[in-house]
């Protein structure tokens, strides 16, 4: 059977496309999606990837408004965690150590949940 590569994209609306792909960009280091074909789009480094439906009434994203969470794999999670706050960002570090790694959550400008991820190695 001819599998699927890995993730070619995320796309959700949002109230303000560009302030929102900014916010991504200077805080998460997210690139911009280019303007022309000269120029390269955002590479993530390769590793694993949850590919994980949630139940409709699952409290994991918190807001139940909210249908999708994005979890992005870091390096160094107290760096990360360490530069957003000192932003001004809220970010929450789960004291537990899990077999996979460790996490923290934050929410972007317009609410969406964000899982960060450092894999254990």
């Amino acid at each position: 059977m001819e599998k699927v590569l890995g993730i070619g994209g995320l796309f959700f609306r949002a109230r303000d496309p560009a302030g929102l792909a900014l916010w991504y960009r200077d805080h998460l280091g997210v690139a911009l999606v280019p303007s022309d074909y000269t120029v390269s789009p955002w590479k993530q480094e390769a590793g694993p990837t949850a590919f994980a439906p949630f139940a409709q009434d699952s409290d994991y994203f918190g807001d139940p408004g909210k249908s999708w969470m994005i979890n992005f794999r870091v390096r160094d999670l107290d760096a990360i965690a360490g530069e957003l706050k000192a932003a001004g960002i809220a970010v929450t570090i789960d004291p537990t150590r899990y077999p996979n790694g460790r996490f923290a959550r934050l929410h972007d400008p317009e609410g969406n949940p964000i899982e960060l991820w450092q894999p254990e190695p």
